[in-house]
């Protein structure tokens, strides 16, 4: 079955079954590969993709409850890896393994888009099943600080971002 999508500001078509979950078709058939397979059952929120804006598990989402929805990956949350919570990532040092990261950073986001001073508790809300093998929790909760300070900052990109407080 052909599926028109918004993906990353793009439209595509796929030709995809109606049940095959988001993920596959970014991983497999559009070659978006910065959204990682984890579980397979939307418990870890390595696949997660922000689907009108909200975090979504990719591989819970079959492609046909997508419609004309806007898909964004980390491939598209800024096209060279200037979006706040990329840059706060980096100068937080928040990967150790690295495997989370990218779910993590996607519901940070989403979070920042959403409320531009999160708290503590915000941010743990948001973030929760998200999971990190390494506990880097207080690091990824200190670049969501960080991320919200350079939201705003001239040359720092957020379609999906705001601000925030430390």
């Amino acid at each position: 079955m052909a599926f028109k999508l918004n993906v990353n500001g793009r439209t595509m078509t796929v030709d995809a079954p109606p049940d095959m979950p988001l993920l596959w078709v970014l991983r497999e058939m559009l070659n978006l590969e910065g959204t990682k397979y984890g579980c397979g059952i939307g418990q870890c929120g390595a696949c997660t993709v922000h689907l009108a804006g909200k975090p979504v598990r990719s591989c819970l989402t079959p492609i046909s409850a997508v419609g004309a929805q806007a898909v964004t990956t980390i491939e598209g949350l800024s096209t060279d890896g200037t979006h706040p919570a990329q840059l706060a990532w980096q100068e937080i040092d928040v990967p150790q393994c690295g495997y989370c990261q990218v779910g993590q950073i996607m519901s940070a986001a989403a979070l920042l888009a959403k409320t531009p001073k999160p708290t503590d508790r915000d941010i743990d809300a948001a973030l929760n099943g998200n999971l990190c093998r390494c506990g880097t929790y207080t690091r990824i909760r200190r670049a969501v600080h960080r991320a919200a300070e350079l939201t705003g900052k001239p040359g720092a990109t957020s379609p999906s971002a705001a601000n925030n407080e430390e």
